[in-house]
């Protein structure tokens, strides 16, 4: 008996390990390929930036200096006034403005479907499953890359948060320091939710108007619980959504997700296409040890 059942497990066994080889092959040949293309040179010319950009972009940053001297330190004083019940239920709301939220899972999507697409599929399937990773990726790296660059920046400019010292001080400053209270400006989870909010809005535009009210409700949220000033927050919205649009701009170049003659989003696959795509890849997945 004994003997029987180690025989019997020696093909599950090697079943198992094929499986995985298939899982790895895949996985590490679509992220270079796709590596490839997002770095390729331009297939496209993408219309120039809207000639108020730059004097939108320009307003702003004078609203945020503004906001230093005439509104950060009323807003502090505000914010410590407020009563305990109200700004229990924005501590728990701030939460939903960090960028695991958003990056674990498009990362899992990204890295779930390069392992499951393999030359086995029929072209229509890869060409499905490839969209989604496009987007998917888009996603990632639209929420991620504003976030990784505002990390690096709140470093550098070391500006103290509210709570830092015996009163509000919005001109503190201590550079080039690693420290998280002194990583005030800009707004990190400002940066994500803007960030989330443009690049959410372009693949999916019905969104747009709930991603902003999430994204201006986790900017409230900051003020509220004492951990960064206005102008932090309206800093971090600008690196966000500047940042959202670069990305989008670059995919759109590429040819990738959006059009290059007016940047909006390519029609996606409908669900009813999705269904039957992952059946055959689940089919091709199960039939990987025996080829």
């Amino acid at each position: 008996m004994p003997s029987d059942n180690i025989g019997a497990a020696r093909p599950a066994s090697a079943c198992s390990v094929s499986l995985v080889a298939a899982l790895q092959r895949n996985l590490f040949g679509n992220l270079k390929r796709w590596a490839f293309v997002m770095t390729r040179p331009p297939r496209a010319r993408i219309p120039a930036w809207p000639a108020g950009a730059f004097t939108a972009i320009g307003a702003i940053v004078i609203v945020v200096v503004a906001s230093m001297f005439w509104l950060d330190v009323a807003a502090s004083d505000w914010a410590h006034h407020l009563p305990p019940w109200f700004r229990a239920i924005f501590e728990k709301i701030t939460k939903l403005g960090l960028s695991g939220w958003f990056l674990i899972p498009f990362a899992i999507m990204v890295i779930g479907l390069a392992a499951v697409i393999s030359p086995s599929l029929s072209r229509l399937s890869q060409g499905v499953l490839g969209a989604l990773a496009a987007r998917f990726g888009f996603l990632f790296l639209a929420i991620g890359l504003p976030g990784l660059f505002d990390t690096i920046v709140k470093r550098l400019i070391g500006r103290a948060r509210p709570y830092v010292g015996a009163h509000d001080d919005p001109f503190k400053y201590m550079p080039f320091i690693w420290r998280s209270d002194y990583a005030s400006m800009p707004s990190g989870h400002a940066t994500t939710a803007a960030a989330a909010a443009i690049a959410i809005g372009a693949v999916w535009p019905r969104t747009r108007g709930v991603m902003w009210l999430y994204a201006l409700l986790i900017m409230f949220s900051r003020v509220v619980v004492l951990a960064h000033h206005p102008s932090d927050v309206i800093a971090g919205a600008l690196v966000g959504s500047v940042g959202a649009i670069m990305v989008r701009r670059w995919f759109a170049a590429r040819d990738l997700v959006f059009s290059a003659r007016d940047l909006r989003a390519y029609p996606g696959p409908s669900f009813a296409r999705i269904r039957a795509t992952l059946r055959e890849a689940v089919s091709s997945l199960a039939a990987a040890p025996n080829r």
